[in-house]
C-alpha cells in the first residue's frame, strides 16, 4: 500500500501542476488580448501610376492619396454633428500628356472617406490645377482603391493594386438625343477600381463607421445623423 506521506506528496505535484497550467493559460489569453490591434481610424496613403483597360497610350497618369477619417467632424445643414464619412487630408492627380509632351496636375481637398477590406473610396474637391488643366476648381472628384497587398509572388514590379475615378465617361447623365452630360459627384461617391496599377501602391487601412458621439449636456440636438 502506498504511504500517507507518498500520497501528499503526489496530491501536492497534482496541485501544484494545475495552478502552472491555470496561470499558463491566464498569461496566453493576457497576450492574446495585448496583441489584438486597437481600432484605428480609416485612411488612404500611397501614390502609383495606372493604366486605362479600354485605352492604350504613351500617357502617364497617376493619382496620390493622403487620407485619414475624421468622424463627425463637418457640420452641415440639418447635420450639425457632421456625418461618420467626413475625412480630411489631400488627393494630387497627375496626367502627362505624350502628345503634348506636358504633365498637368490638380490638387483637392478630401471631404469623406469609407472603407471596406482592402478597399475604399474617397471624395476630393479641386482647390488648385496647373496652367492649362481642366477647369475644375471647386468640383468635386472621386476615387476608389483596391489594396491588393505587397504583390509579391506576382513578378518584379507588378500590384494587384487598382483605382477608379468618376469622369472618363464613367458619370454620364443620359437623356433622349442629346449628348449626355457629366453628373455630378456626392460625397464618396466612386465606380469600381478599374484601373491596374503599374507601378507604386496604396495601403487602405479599414476602419468601421464609428456611432456618433453622445450629444453635449443640455443640448437637443442629436451629435450626428439618426439611422434611417
Amino acid at each position: 500500500m502506498m504511504s500517507l506521506s507518498v500520497r501528499r506528496t503526489l496530491v501536492a505535484i497534482a496541485v501544484l501542476g494545475t495552478g502552472l497550467a491555470v496561470a499558463g493559460v491566464s498569461v496566453a489569453a493576457s497576450a492574446d488580448q495585448e496583441e489584438k490591434p486597437r481600432p484605428v481610424r480609416a485612411s488612404v496613403v500611397g501614390s502609383a501610376e495606372f493604366v486605362l483597360p479600354y485605352h492604350q497610350d504613351k500617357d502617364v497618369r497617376s493619382f496620390t492619396f493622403d487620407a485619414q477619417a475624421t468622424p463627425y467632424s463637418r457640420p452641415l445643414p440639418g447635420i450639425p454633428g457632421g456625418l461618420p464619412t467626413d475625412a480630411r487630408g489631400t488627393v494630387t492627380v497627375s496626367h502627362y500628356s505624350a502628345e503634348r509632351d506636358i504633365t498637368y496636375t490638380s490638387k483637392g481637398r478630401v471631404d469623406c472617406l469609407v472603407t471596406g477590406v482592402r478597399t475604399a473610396t474617397l471624395t476630393a474637391v479641386i482647390t488648385e490645377v496647373s496652367p492649362g488643366g481642366p477647369p475644375n476648381v471647386g468640383k468635386r472628384v472621386g476615387f476608389s482603391v483596391y489594396d491588393g497587398g505587397d504583390g509579391k509572388g506576382e513578378g518584379k514590379g507588378r500590384s494587384k493594386d487598382r483605382v477608379g475615378f468618376s469622369w472618363n465617361g464613367v458619370n454620364l447623365l443620359p437623356k433622349g438625343t442629346t449628348p449626355p452630360l457629366e453628373a455630378p459627384v456626392g460625397t464618396c461617391m466612386a465606380p469600381a477600381p478599374y484601373a491596374p496599377v503599374t507601378k507604386g501602391g496604396y495601403v487602405v487601412a479599414h476602419a468601421e463607421l464609428p456611432s456618433p458621439p453622445p450629444s453635449p449636456k443640455g443640448s437637443t440636438e442629436p451629435a450626428g445623423p439618426a439611422p434611417k
